[in-house]
């Protein structure tokens, strides 16, 4: 992992979104589709799991802004966001054949279930949580220029919506440790050779320390 920068912009409460990407039944669940049919190497999934959950407990203390970027198409059933998955590609076509995201498994999962204000993020259509989503209007209006993305998987979602973020003008982070892609090794080459091109990384030890001493 690159280092930052000694000029790159900090994390600071004022500024900050800890943006939680798919802490959804289709990943956590133990019988999720996701989880049991991509995640190859689960405990470092599971301690992906478990870090992002202590950044979780520390911002819900300091009351720093918390956004739940889930995916939800239960009030589409048929997919027609994705034309059904008719003559599309990509995750486009994946989604509405696996039949995922339409039941049970769009439901959040303890202790990622949202909170008081937490923000969810409502009418995302692509990989990143920012494509057509209300997250920019979110961060805009609640004059947040930084997002520090945490969830699943590293190299689908979590990379699109970090190359989203920087081109959006954001900065953007991601937690090194609460993340998780499918194996270990596609993980390493987004930490390696994707992340320094379009944000920082941050260990979740790290974010909690910065989290604790702003208050």
């Amino acid at each position: 992992m690159h280092a930052q920068s000694p000029a790159a912009p900090i994390i600071t409460k004022a500024h900050t979104a800890l943006v939680f990407i798919e802490f959804q039944q289709e990943w956590l669940a133990s019988d999720g589709l996701l989880y049991q049919k991509l995640i190859a190497d689960k405990p470092a999934f599971q301690a992906a799991v478990a870090n992002a959950a202590s950044v979780l407990q520390a911002a819900r203390a300091q009351g720093w802004a918390v956004v739940h970027a889930g995916l939800d198409m239960r009030s589409d059933p048929h997919y027609r966001l994705f034309a059904g998955g008719e003559g599309v590609l990509g995750l486009r076509a994946a989604i509405p054949r696996v039949h995922t995201w339409t039941g049970d498994g769009a439901e959040f999962v303890a202790p990622f279930i949202p909170q008081g204000d937490e923000y969810i993020v409502r009418g995302r259509s692509g990989a990143s949580v920012l494509k057509n989503s209300t997250l920019d209007a979110y961060l805009r209006n609640n004059r947040l220029d930084t997002v520090v993305f945490m969830g699943f998987a590293t190299h689908v979602c979590v990379e699109s919506s970090l190359r989203e973020a920087h081109d959006m003008g954001l900065n953007a982070w991601v937690v090194s440790d609460g993340c998780a892609a499918f194996t270990v090794e596609q993980h390493a080459h987004f930490m390696q050779h994707i992340l320094h091109h379009f944000g920082e990384g941050i260990s979740s030890n790290d974010l909690v320390r910065r989290i604790q001493l702003e208050n």
